[in-house]
């Protein structure tokens, strides 16, 4: 199975979420990552949404998705073609015998803390998969207590964007 990003413009009313995930429910998929908002116009939103699956069973859902009534466009995002990033927060034991090594390590993913407790630090990082996996990674001998992860967002490179001026 290969990894697919999609990018899906909808019209920014209740249900939609549900009818969206209600279609790959159905199709037997499961959603690996889905994060939705607002876009420049306030009548859209954006569902940026990553499931594994084969190609021909990804084009069947996506012109299935574009049957919904409510789904305005939708982009599938290459890797090489788009800028992609994960939200990670993640809570780190860290007293005072290791806290410095801790904030090494922090300050080489360039990560930052924004919570310091007398025996943990909560950390933000944002970044590729890859990279916040290997912070996790770097951080696990410490201790982690808690782990809090968005889902993917991601946009296309260059001065090309993905918008809809309207909801049809």
């Amino acid at each position: 199975m290969t990894t697919h990003t999609l990018s899906v413009l909808v019209e920014n009313v209740p249900g939609v979420l549900a009818r969206v995930a209600g279609l790959f429910s159905r199709r037997g998929f499961n959603i690996e990552s889905l994060a939705v908002g607002p876009t420049e116009n306030p009548e859209v939103s954006r569902m940026t949404i990553v499931v594994a699956v084969e190609e021909l069973p990804l084009e069947q859902v996506t012109k299935q998705l574009n049957k919904l009534v409510n789904v305005i466009k939708i982009v599938e995002l290459e890797p090489v073609s788009s800028v992609q990033r994960e939200l990670l927060l993640v809570k780190v034991r860290a007293d005072a015998t290791v806290r410095s090594q801790v904030l090494e390590t922090v300050q080489l993913f360039r990560a930052k803390v924004v919570d310091v407790s007398p025996e943990a630090l909560t950390i933000e990082a944002t970044g590729t998969g890859d990279k916040l996996s290997a912070l996790l990674r770097m951080l696990e001998p410490y201790g982690v207590r808690e782990i809090v992860q968005s889902g993917m967002v991601a946009v296309g490179r260059g001065p090309r964007s993905i918008t809809a001026s309207a909801p049809r």
